[in-house]
């Protein structure tokens, strides 16, 4: 059976302990502020994507525009990991790490962000074109945004996780496409991965009830071909079996009494490229 706490603000508990956190008013000004931020970074990465810049330097942008927020990366120095963000190019699936490669004209670009704003954590990626992309790239982008706000369209109280599932599974698989499977959204507020796990296949009516105050992103990850990975030598970096093309979304949500409240949207309405 499913267990539920409430918590106040002021709760900085840094255990996972399985049992998802219900949140009040104070959990959604905290998740506002962070989730804001995550989204500005990323508007202020799209300029930036393009054929020559290198993803370090893209990373070196968030690091700075965090550190000027008063926020830090939630991903630096976590688990060992050293970069301010995820960078995943092409047919690497989640969890690229940084570097001197740089971005040649065709590659779709994520680009994932998680700052730390006054312990809260405000976590969302987004694709980006660089240069000149094909039709199907582009394709394989839309139909992925399309299947994280169908799937947004479903996290309401007294609907079930797998009604978010299932909604996204049967979009991306009505356009041919595959859905990973190895890698899911999570609960989050301060802590960066707290309960549920948010998979993005299923079927309707099963999982954790929505309630709420329950904070958790949605992130599907979208492949042009089958849906298997494998994780490279650096033990960070996913990428698609077949080499395929993969695409991913991700926002933060927070359940409302009617609905949910989406904290990283863009405000400047860069929602999907071409931005």
């Amino acid at each position: 059976m499913t267990q539920y706490v409430t918590v106040t603000a002021e709760d900085r508990s840094e255990a996972r302990s399985g049992i998802i956190k219900l949140h009040g008013p104070d959990g959604f000004e905290g998740m506002r502020a962070a989730g804001r931020l995550a989204a500005e970074i990323l508007d202020g990465v799209a300029p930036l994507v393009a054929p020559g810049v290198t993803t370090q330097e893209i990373d070196d942008y968030v690091f700075r525009r965090m550190r000027e927020a008063g926020a830090v990366p939630a991903t630096l120095g976590y688990r060992g990991y050293t970069h301010s963000c995820c960078i995943s190019i092409n047919h690497v699936v989640c969890h690229g790490i940084p570097s001197e490669r740089t971005l040649k004209d065709g590659d779709i670009v994520n680009v994932d962000v998680t700052p730390i704003l006054d312990g809260w954590h405000g976590d969302s990626s987004r694709m980006y074109l660089a240069g000149d992309v094909g039709v199907k790239a582009r394709r394989l982008v839309d139909v992925t945004y399309e299947c994280l706000m169908i799937g947004l369209e479903q996290a309401k109280p007294g609907n079930r996780l797998g009604d978010i599932s299932a909604a996204i599974q049967r979009h991306a698989e009505k356009n041919r496409y595959s859905v990973v499977r190895d890698f899911c959204g999570h609960g989050l507020g301060r802590l960066f991965h707290d309960s549920p796990e948010v998979v993005h296949v299923g079927r309707p009516g099963t999982g954790p009830e929505l309630k709420p105050g329950m904070f958790f992103t949605v992130e599907p990850m979208i492949n042009i071909g089958r849906a298997d990975c494998k994780m490279l030598d650096d033990g960070w970096t996913a990428v698609t079996r077949d080499r395929s093309l993969s695409a991913q979304f991700e926002h933060s949500i927070g359940i409302t009494e009617d609905g949910c409240e989406i904290f990283t949207t863009s405000p400047l309405g860069l929602h999907r490229p071409p931005y």
